[in-house]
């Protein structure tokens, strides 16, 4: 059985950093892809950052530059490292797996199958 577990939300102010992290058991990302996607109040889920097993990689619009998806070693921990941080990032943030489309991996949310329970972000300004 798939458990994607994330950790590392909190508060910040604007322009700061945080780091969330994705523990995966029963599961590899070797094989498939990773995905952080956010939700905020009244608001659609979205993707934010995906990486696929040849570690190619695909952000939002509105992250990109400022954060970066990435795994560990042993491909059963995903990272999403968050730069100047923005009010507007403020969000519960998700981790996601999935299989490939095309050997290619893709921001839309339907398409991953197994999800953690969400840490959630805040951004004051």
């Amino acid at each position: 059985q798939v458990k994607l577990v994330e950790s590392g939300g909190g508060s910040v102010q604007a322009g700061g950093s945080l780091t969330l992290s994705c523990a995966a058991s029963g599961y590899t990302f070797s094989t498939a892809c990773m995905g952080w996607f956010r939700q905020a109040p009244g608001k659609e889920r979205e993707g934010v950052a995906v990486l696929d097993s040849d570690g190619r990689t695909a952000y939002a619009d509105s992250v990109k530059g400022r954060f970066t998806i990435s795994q560990g070693n042993a491909k059963n921990t995903g990272y999403l490292q968050m730069n100047s941080l923005k009010p507007e990032d403020s969000a519960m943030y998700y981790c996601a797996a999935g299989p490939s489309y095309g050997a290619r991996c893709y921001l839309d949310p339907n398409l991953y199958n197994s999800w953690g329970q969400g840490t959630q972000v805040t951004v004051s300004s």
